[in-house]
């Protein structure tokens, strides 16, 4: 397969916490890709294993268009992503997650896009989640592929998968980045870009395999999760994008699903998910 590569830039962020092996499969699909970036950014988020260390200083060595960029403390994934967004050379900037695998076309496939389409800020695609094989595929998640849908939806749900994105990077500061203070922050970027103009869209297949854990639907049920619902809800009325209505209706489901004992739970998420 011949490979050339394209003025774009790829940014990643990892912390302590994150797998050794997860990492090396993530790092493997970004410089395996069909079009590879000119540069990628890798954000160090405070101090990390001697094991994760280890896969970085591999990489290190035999792509020098990988830039790592250390921090004494952790911060969080916002603060690291709005901090390598201005470190980013180029324009276009692909997102990645340090446990995700990227499928070999798919920054040709974004950066085409963004290339034939200079009205277009943002594209992403669908995903496909696995569990520890990406031959062990569980799930598909489907977003909108144009963007009057993608606007529509994410009144009611977060419209683009964070991990596919490829965004200008203009468009993303015109805006503040990413937010700390809301959570999830990607949600809050998205329909700030949307309200300020940015055209959005979707590709209509999966250019990605999302490492999932049955774990994460346990965690995020319970009374705290639930309060949380109430929070993100009012925040996204505060900014004006949804009416009042839809706030209640939101909450009304969203926080009625996080307090369902868990069997309830996981089937109503293996019910929202599309395979």
């Amino acid at each position: 397969m011949q490979k050339h590569s394209a003025d774009f830039s790829v940014l990643m962020s990892v912390y302590n916490k994150e797998n050794p092996e997860y990492l090396r499969d993530s790092l493997m699909s970004v410089f395996n890709q069909t079009l590879t970036a000119k540069e990628v950014i890798l954000i160090k988020d405070g101090p990390v294993t001697d094991e994760l260390n280890s896969v970085i200083c591999q990489f290190e060595k035999k792509h020098k268009e990988l830039h790592v960029i250390p921090f004494e403390k952790n911060r969080g994934l916002g603060k690291c992503l709005n901090d390598g967004i201005k470190l980013c050379s180029y324009d276009i900037i692909a997102r990645m997650d340090t446990d995700d695998i990227a499928k070999p076309e798919r920054f040709e496939e974004e950066y085409n896009y963004l290339a034939h389409h200079p009205e277009c800020d943002i594209v992403g695609s669908w995903i496909e989640e696995f569990i520890s094989t990406k031959d062990n595929i569980i799930a598909e998640r489907r977003v909108p592929q144009q963007h009057k849908e993608i606007y529509e939806y994410a009144k009611r749900r977060c419209p683009v998968n964070h991990p596919t994105v490829m965004y200008r990077k203009n468009a993303v500061m015109a805006v503040g980045g990413y937010l700390e203070q809301y959570f999830p922050e990607d949600y809050f970027l998205w329909i700030r870009m949307l309200m300020n103009g940015s055209q959005f869209y979707n590709i209509n297949k999966s250019l990605l395999w999302f490492r999932y854990s049955p774990e994460t639907i346990k965690r995020r049920g319970g009374w705290k999760y639930a309060k949380d619902e109430i929070i993100i809800q009012h925040n996204i009325y505060k900014l004006g994008f949804i009416s009042l209505h839809v706030m209640i209706e939101n909450i009304a489901i969203r926080f009625s699903t996080r307090i369902l004992p868990y069997p309830i739970r996981k089937l109503i998420y293996k019910t929202i998910r599309k395979h």
